[in-house]
């Protein structure tokens, strides 16, 4: 599948976009046999499923992951690649479309000191990417300020129309407030994401809200490993006495 066909699906008409986040080949298949048009892997799901902390997956790991699910299906896939491994653009895009994906995460983190990065910097960084790339991807531009502790709308706004100006096909200012969407997303000028928290709105309301493409973090693998706690739970107990 290519980046036109996922870049079309964030334009309508059956909007907001779903995105589930397989972790695997297995459950890449599972969400695309159940009839979604296009998958987003999430780094954190990946890492816990290849036994690592959440932004400690080492790239060649995370890129082998990544070329295993776009392998098990024939429908778009979006990989978040946190913030490209330190690798140039030109080395980033190659080892996307290597893997198979049509777009990318890139979020504005220093994972070095945890601290967001200087947003011209960022803007500069995604314009070389979109550069190296052309057409060949969609990029989802993540802006972490309330993530990182940074409540300021405004900054989020700044942020999103300086990397909208970079080439990114949209932005995603996650953990933002729910009702802060539409206005972010009317501010900046593009499709914006939205991710599914436990106690936060679903899918369907984050689109009412305001948000374009709605996606999940870890949230879909932590779900199923719960699923599998309770499943092993109930065999021990159907075990024998002393067996």
């Amino acid at each position: 599948m290519t980046a036109a066909a996922l870049r079309a699906l964030h334009h309508g008409p059956d909007l907001p976009l779903v995105l589930p986040g397989p972790w695997d080949a297995a459950s890449a298949k599972v969400f695309a046999d159940a009839g979604f048009p296009a998958l987003a892997t999430p780094s954190a799901g990946i890492a816990a499923a290849l036994g690592h902390r959440d932004g400690q997956t080492p790239a060649d790991e995370m890129f082998a992951a990544v070329t295993r699910i776009t392998r098990a299906v024939d429908i778009p896939v979006s990989a978040d690649v946190e913030a490209g491994y330190g690798l140039s653009a030109k080395e980033l895009v190659g080892r996307l479309l290597d893997a198979g994906a049509v777009g990318c995460n890139l979020e504005d983190t220093d994972h070095a000191t945890g601290a967001l990065r200087d947003p011209r910097q960022q803007a500069d960084w995604l314009a070389r990417v979109r550069a190296e790339a052309g057409d060949a991807l969609v990029i989802n531009a993540r802006i972490d300020t309330y993530l990182c502790g940074v409540q300021d709308k405004d900054e989020t706004i700044r942020r999103g129309r300086l990397y909208a100006e970079a080439g990114a096909d949209c932005v995603y200012p996650i953990a933002a407030p729910p009702e802060q969407l539409a206005e972010l997303a009317t501010a900046i000028g593009l499709p914006l994401n939205a991710v599914v928290l436990p106690q936060g709105p679903g899918p369907r309301e984050l689109g009412t809200l305001g948000a374009t493409r709605i996606t999940f973090g870890p949230g879909l693998q932590q779900r199923a490993m719960t699923a599998l706690a309770h499943l092993a739970a109930q065999l021990r107990d159907d075990l024998p006495a002393g067996g």
